[in-house]
């Protein structure tokens, strides 16, 4: 048996789910050392929830605009971070609506990762039937996932 066997898996694009939980911190530091290490793509994703949106702010389109700004914003800071880390390739994404659903439906046939990693809790916490959002994604994502608490 070739050293070969014992090595663990090579990832080529990296896809990490960012919001404001401790946990997600965590998986956005794991997934920069990963990406540095596998000379990957990183890509950094957030999702603006509609869920955390009420009817009067869902109508005010300047509200709807400061949150996408906000978190534009937000998603740069961590594009900063990642290239001054070091990694070469580094791409930011922003969607809307439900955090598992969008990342399983749309982001990740959109950006074809090898590997998404995101943090075990969400600021949504548990997402109606499916139990929390990483525990949807882990369970209906096509590529690898990994929890990261």
């Amino acid at each position: 048996m070739s050293e070969s066997h014992f090595d663990p898996k090579h990832f080529s694009k990296i896809l990490v789910g960012v919001d404001d939980s401790p946990d997600a911190q965590l998986a956005f530091r794991f997934a920069m050392n990963r990406a540095k290490q596998d000379n990957a793509e990183l890509d950094i994703v957030s999702i603006l929830e509609e869920d955390e949106i009420n009817i009067y702010q869902a109508l005010n389109k300047d509200y709807i605009q400061n949150k996408r700004d906000d978190l534009e914003k937000h998603l740069q800071g961590y594009r900063k971070v990642a290239e001054e880390f070091g990694i070469k390739k580094v791409e930011t994404y922003t969607a809307e609506g439900d955090a598992g659903e969008t990342i399983v439906k749309d982001v990740i046939p959109h950006v074809e990762p090898d590997l998404l990693v995101i943090g075990s809790s969400s600021r949504s916490g548990v997402a109606r039937y499916f139990g929390s959002q990483a525990s949807y994604m882990a369970k209906y994502s096509p590529v690898s996932v990994l929890v990261i608490r």
